[in-house]
């Protein structure tokens, strides 16, 4: 399904500037994008992983792409300085339907670490009232949610409840377990779990 390598080290850095004045999907960064019927499209990209789409912007033209039409987008992130990667992959949206969505990969191997990103309101709990909500009661930031794919196509999704990782990845849990606590990971943090795929994928 997934054949690319992510770069680690990058990616890593592309979820370390979480409260950004600026944030990613709302400006336009230099790269390509390949559509379901093969065609390669390269030129200023805009994504919105919230609608599933993506925006080519080729001589002053902006083109919109639902992720039923995309295959593959890469593109250098001019906000976080990095290049990130992403697919149209099928997944299950509801109990009885299934469509392509768009995924970020942050860790490509047999198991593969992906995300999907949206921005979020976060309330000031020390704001000066309850009732007030002016500026500085309230910020925008970058939220993530993270899913494991395997090799037989099936993605599950990670929420981070503690010992949920071994009930996803069942396989190698006693020596998994081990190098987490060896390493004292977080889990919660990309970093860790990137640091977590990479050895998984090792045994």
């Amino acid at each position: 399904m997934i054949k690319r390598l992510a770069f680690i080290l990058l990616m890593v850095g592309a979820v370390s500037v979480t409260y950004s004045q600026e944030f990613s999907s709302r400006v336009w960064h230099t790269g390509w994008m390949v559509t379901v019927e093969g065609d390669t499209l390269r030129g200023e990209l805009k994504y919105d992983m919230e609608a599933n789409s993506i925006q080519v912007m080729r001589e002053d033209r902006i083109y919109t792409f639902s992720s039923k039409k995309i295959m593959y987008v890469e593109f250098f992130d001019s906000v976080l300085k990095n290049y990130r990667q992403f697919y149209s992959i099928p997944y299950n949206v509801s109990y009885d339907y299934r469509a392509p969505i768009l995924f970020e990969v942050l860790y490509e191997g047999p198991t593969t670490l992906l995300s999907r990103e949206k921005i979020v309101i976060e309330m000031d709990p020390y704001s000066q009232s309850y009732y007030y909500t002016g500026p500085g009661s309230s910020r925008e930031s970058v939220s993530r949610t993270y899913y494991f794919a395997f090799k037989s196509g099936e993605i599950k999704m990670y929420t981070g409840k503690k010992g949920e990782i071994f009930t996803l990845l069942p396989e190698h849990g006693d020596a998994l377990k081990s190098y987490i606590k060896k390493n004292r990971l977080d889990l919660n943090d990309v970093r860790d779990l990137i640091r977590v795929m990479a050895f998984y994928n090792s045994i």
